[in-house]
């Protein structure tokens, strides 16, 4: 048994308060990953603060967009009619992943912050620099066929596994923070890290920093988008490749566009190249096609792993198709 100690915060002041930085405190959301890695020793907290009580709402903003607190639950979120109207994409990216009694219970906040679904960091017996800084990284040349090939480092191939989190990337999200230093706010873009050499720092969150919210801007062509994901089975799998899109389309031609992938990368992953690309150009197959390409230029394939590069550039090229 883990010995710990478990706290209620009752607001987000009380929550950092009772979490004071230290490296052995853990926010507890719905618990949907922490409580398996905690199961799986990976997580050994000495302090849990409950913060599932705090921040509840999705409101709309002064500029149209909306604000989602961070302790929405994801099934609230995806049945929400103003996400189901304005940004499908976020709806169905929530509804293909996990189950309906997991998206009952895991929150926002969480969700952005789950870790890797990586066999080796799951596996105490593997190298995991994740898990085990400067260990080594067994997946390298081990089972790679799930991980990454986009953003990854010598030291570090996991995937991201969030499906949420390619929506939100794909809508200019900004996240709202709560820390010692006092509130701000960044792009989801920026919340993630890359592994670099350091892959067990996972994002720019400073100790005992909380996330209270996700704002979604105003996109009015966001009613026409889209989530798409490519997996093993049809429900209850992690992506192999997903694409988030929206599409702007006038007289044929690509006005503007936002393109996240899933499954490819070591983090929630922009597609700003095939963005690039696309935009000023017909919506044709062989353009689609083209920013597809520009997108994965610079993909790293593993020995077991290379298929993924293929498959996210036809997903590409389908998912901006069947929008425009």
């Amino acid at each position: 048994m883990i010995e710990l100690r478990y706290e209620k915060a009752v607001d987000p002041a009380s929550a950092m308060q009772l979490h004071g930085g230290r490296g052995t405190a853990r926010y507890l959301g719905g618990g949907t990953n922490l409580v398996d890695l905690m199961r799986e020793e990976i997580e050994q907290p000495g302090l849990v603060v409950d913060v599932t009580g705090l921040s509840g709402d999705i409101r709309e903003t002064d500029g149209g967009g909306l604000l989602i607190g961070a302790g929405v639950k994801n099934t609230a979120l995806a049945e929400h009619r103003a996400v189901r109207a304005r940004y499908p994409l976020l709806s169905r990216a929530i509804l293909s992943g996990a189950s309906g009694q997991i998206r009952n219970m895991a929150t926002v906040g969480g969700n952005i912050l789950q870790r890797t679904r990586c066999y080796y960091f799951y596996d105490d017996a593997a190298r995991c620099n994740k898990r085990s800084p400067e260990s080594g990284c067994d997946a390298i040349d081990g089972f790679n066929r799930i991980h990454a090939v986009l953003g990854t480092s010598p030291a570090c191939v996991a995937t991201h596994p969030s499906d949420m989190c390619v929506a939100l990337v794909a809508l200019d999200a900004v996240v709202h923070l709560q820390g010692a230093s006092g509130a701000r706010a960044i792009p989801l873009t920026d919340l993630h890290r890359l592994p670099d050499g350091h892959p067990e720092i996972e994002t720019v969150l400073e100790p005992g920093e909380l996330i209270t919210a996700i704002e979604i801007p105003n996109l009015p062509f966001a009613a026409r988008s889209t989530y798409r994901k490519v997996r093993d089975r049809a429900s209850y799998a992690f992506a192999l490749v997903s694409v988030a899109a929206a599409l702007d389309v006038e007289h044929g031609i690509v006005r503007d566009a936002r393109i996240g992938l899933g499954g490819v990368a070591t983090k929630p992953w922009r597609a700003r190249a095939a963005e690039r690309a696309v935009v000023g150009k017909a919506a044709t197959e062989a353009n689609f096609r083209a920013a597809a390409e520009a997108e994965l230029e610079n993909a790293s394939p593993l020995s077991g792993n290379g298929f993924k590069i293929e498959l996210a550039k036809r997903t590409i090229v389908h998912t901006l198709g069947e929008l425009a």
